[in-house]
């Protein structure tokens, strides 16, 4: 029978793999190494350790071996401690994630990144969340380029901040190409542990287009939906507008740039009605009209998530919802100063501009 090589421990040897053998907080396989080799250092071979141990006896004899040739370091190699130190500097993590793009793809995935950095995918995780990082997600924007662009912002927020006295301000804009969508089969309810479903096609029963007037004072909203958006359609909501407010009242009404809007049969009428004010807003900048939010608000809580066969059945339900909105309206508290918004426009402008330099 083969013997194996004697084993023979000095007694700070013996102590720190006593240590190891009874310490709880290390990796199991450290332990199991630190038996084998106690147990060879009392003389025992590695088909006795190996059934003391239930290991292999090929395992037992490469730890032996491994002992033999490096000492304690042999047996460790491998081994995580605990406390293990962090293997790469957060702030390359954040460079990486911020400055580069992988050459495969347009944004970084948690896997990607670590198999590039050669680090595990929850230290990227950690790091994405710690600075608030999402790759995949992207927002939009585009920054105008309006030559008016502070005049017109000036003149909008001090509409929102100081309305003028004896006046109405009046939020406008059309939400076009409504579409009716019935889904192709009903959707299933939400239960306990699991959220409502709805059929991925649909079938399209045509579109209505909203017209709506936010009143910045008080939230309350006039409507009216209509088949089309020309300037015909934008003259007859300007009249019902006029026609809903007090006649001792100036009406001051901000839009954007959509040609309808500038028609020369709309300037003819508001020469003829001189109460009657428009307010534009800067090109690409239709986020300064308040009554964006309104639009979305409907379109998260009425719209998307419907299902209408028909135009009026639509059109029914963006009625209903509006008129629940009027019985107890809420306005929309512009809080953004004119000086805070140019400020990070200005800065966006120098940012693209940089950007298109490079």
């Amino acid at each position: 029978m083969r013997v194996a090589a004697q084993v023979v421990l000095t007694e700070e040897q013996r102590s720190e793999l006593s240590a190891y053998a009874r310490r709880r907080s290390v990796a199991l396989r450290l332990v199991e190494r630190a038996n084998i080799i106690l147990q060879a250092a009392e003389g025992k071979q590695d088909q006795e350790i190996a059934a003391t141990l239930e290991l292999g006896r090929h395992t037992v004899a490469r730890w032996r071996a491994r002992f033999l040739q490096h000492g304690i370091a042999g047996i460790e190699k491998d081994a995580p401690r605990p406390g293990r130190t962090r293997t790469i500097d957060p702030e390359e993590i954040i460079r990486k994630t911020t400055q580069e793009k992988p050459a495969h793809a347009t944004h970084w995935t948690t896997r990607t990144l670590a198999r590039v950095l050669g680090i595990s995918e929850a230290t990227v995780r950690r790091a994405w969340h710690a600075h608030g990082l999402k790759p995949h997600l992207v927002d939009s924007f585009k920054v105008s380029r309006d030559p008016q662009f502070v005049e017109k912002l000036e003149d909008i927020v001090g509409l929102y901040l100081n309305p003028p006295q004896q006046a109405i301000v009046f939020s406008v804009d059309e939400k076009s190409q409504i579409q009716a969508l019935d889904r192709t089969q009903p959707g299933l309810p939400m239960k306990k542990g699991r959220k409502g479903t709805m059929t991925h096609d649909y079938k399209r029963h045509g579109t209505t287009t909203l017209f709506a007037a936010l009143n910045t004072l008080t939230g309350e909203v006039l409507s009216q939906c209509r088949p089309r958006h020309t300037n015909e359609d934008w003259l007859a909501f300007l009249r019902l507008i006029t026609r809903s407010t007090p006649k001792d009242k100036q009406i001051h009404v901000i839009a954007d740039n959509y040609s309808p809007h500038k028609h020369p049969a709309v300037k003819t009428w508001l020469v003829r009605n001189r109460r009657v004010h428009m307010h534009f807003t800067p090109t690409s900048a239709s986020w300064l009209n308040m009554v964006e939010r309104f639009f979305r608000d409907i379109t998260e809580n009425r719209i998307r998530r419907g299902a209408f066969r028909s135009v009026p059945e639509l059109i029914s339900a963006i009625e209903d919802y509006i008129h629940h909105h009027n019985q107890s309206p809420k306005p929309f508290i512009w809080t953004a100063k004119a000086s805070d918004i140019l400020e990070k426009v200005t800065r966006a402008r120098r940012t693209l501009d940089k950007v298109a330099s490079e």
